[in-house]
């Protein structure tokens, strides 16, 4: 295989991945939605849940079904609105900001300020920026190039 033939491997790899990943992306957005509208009309019919959501689970349910930045005091009220059961944690608002912050930390949603002039805290799920994967591909390419791999080379390997 020539040169040209890897690179273009390589571009349609990398095409195929970025498509998957906004595939990925879509259908997590949409499991979100099912799931809250799910757990709405669960409660509504006075149903319990089989499988019981944990805290951080949910709370991520929470921010990814958003689509906006929730204060600890909204994702609380969206946990409540879909039927999770705080009743166990004697400071359910506490136990929240744990789990936002451990979130946060991860890198799976972002700290950021809502409201112009209040600077509430707020978190929003940290979708991977389109620029991101645009860079990735780009430094992929660039490490490509900087490989040898001329035929002289090939047969140095051997």
């Amino acid at each position: 295989m020539s040169s040209t033939d890897y690179r273009t491997a390589l571009d349609a790899a990398i095409k195929e991945y970025e498509a998957l990943g906004e595939q990925r992306r879509s259908i997590d957005d949409r499991l979100a939605q099912l799931a809250q509208t799910i757990g709405t009309l669960s409660r509504l019919l006075g149903l319990t849940p089989t499988v019981p959501l944990g805290l951080t689970d949910a709370c991520r349910l929470a921010l990814r079904g958003a689509g906006l930045p929730l204060t600890p005091l909204e994702v609380r009220d969206r946990l409540l609105s879909i039927g999770v059961d705080l009743s166990g944690y004697a400071n359910d608002l506490s136990a929240i900001h744990t789990v936002l912050k451990r979130l946060n930390e991860s890198g799976e949603i972002k700290f950021i300020t809502k409201g112009a002039g209040t600077g509430k805290p707020a978190y929003i799920w940290n979708h991977p920026l389109r620029s991101q994967v645009v860079n990735s591909r780009q430094d992929a390419i660039k490490r490509f190039e900087s490989l040898d791999v001329s035929p002289a080379a090939r047969r140095r390997r051997k």
